[in-house]
């Protein structure tokens, strides 16, 4: 029996939070796309490279990744999730927690895997 494509989705979105929790980067190469466009919550443009080296460096170090309100939606080979994060954790030494909207756009690659090729973040005020 296979997995259904939501299955797969919510399964690779627990990967990503565990990879985001231990700064695993090969973890994290291997569900971002090489084109992956990021925004961050600050309107920031980043590339994939961009959010590796932040897990690298230890510039980023995620404590505590708490999903709630989450929605799937597919369109073809694309899902589109939107979840909610309470986030605890810090960014370059400073507490960097909050409340937080992710919305990622998942693809599958060239290799049959689920990648994500575009992400924003936004913070709930």
């Amino acid at each position: 029996m296979t997995e259904t494509v939501e299955t797969q989705i919510i399964n690779a979105e627990e990967r990503l939070r565990q990879a985001m929790l231990a700064s695993d980067v090969s973890i994290l190469d291997e569900l971002l796309a090489t084109d992956i466009i990021i925004t961050s919550h600050l309107g920031e443009l980043l590339g994939k490279q961009d959010d590796l080296a932040a897990h690298e460096s230890g510039l980023i170090k995620i404590h505590e990744l708490n999903p709630s309100e989450r929605q799937i939606q597919m369109h073809g080979e694309v899902a589109i999730v939107s979840v909610r994060m309470q986030i605890l954790g810090s960014y370059d030494g400073s507490p960097a927690n909050g409340d937080f909207r992710f919305t990622r756009v998942w693809a599958v690659s060239s290799s049959g895997t689920w990648q994500i090729v575009a992400a924003h973040i936004g913070m709930v005020t």
